[in-house]
C-alpha cells in the first residue's frame, strides 16, 4: 500500500471498516517479523502492538494514525474500500522487419 493510496482511503474509511481490517490482518498475516512499512525499526508485529492495542472502534482516531494503520495492514482491508489499480497492459507494437541490404555498402 503507498502513502498516496492510504491517504485517499483514510478520507472515507469507517472505524468499523479498520477494525475489520484488524480482524482479518490478525487471522491472514503470514509474516509478523517482517520489517515495517511505517517504522522501519520495528516488525510488522511491533506494529501491530501500536496499532491495534487499544484500537476502539467508537473512538476518534488523528487522521495521521488512520493513514499509518492502512499503510501497514491495507492489503487486509474489506473488498469495498481498496483503491482497485488497474492491470498493467503492455503496448503491443506491430514490428516491422527487412533484412538488410548489403548490396551498396563496400
Amino acid at each position: 500500500m503507498t502513502k498516496k493510496e492510504a491517504v485517499e482511503i483514510a478520507k472515507t474509511v469507517t472505524n468499523g471498516q479498520l477494525e475489520e481490517m484488524f480482524m482479518n490482518a490478525m487471522v491472514d498475516m503470514p509474516y509478523w517479523e517482517d520489517r515495517s512499512d511505517v517504522n522501519k525499526g520495528i516488525t510488522k508485529g511491533a506494529a501491530w502492538n501500536i496499532f491495534a492495542k487499544d484500537f476502539n472502534p467508537e473512538g476518534k482516531h488523528a487522521n495521521i494514525a488512520k493513514i499509518n494503520m492502512i499503510r501497514e495492514f491495507g492489503d487486509f482491508l474489506p473488498k469495498e474500500v481498496r483503491i482497485e489499480k488497474p492491470p498493467k497492459t503492455k503496448l503491443k507494437l506491430k514490428v516491422i522487419h527487412q533484412e538488410p541490404n548489403f548490396d551498396n555498402w563496400v
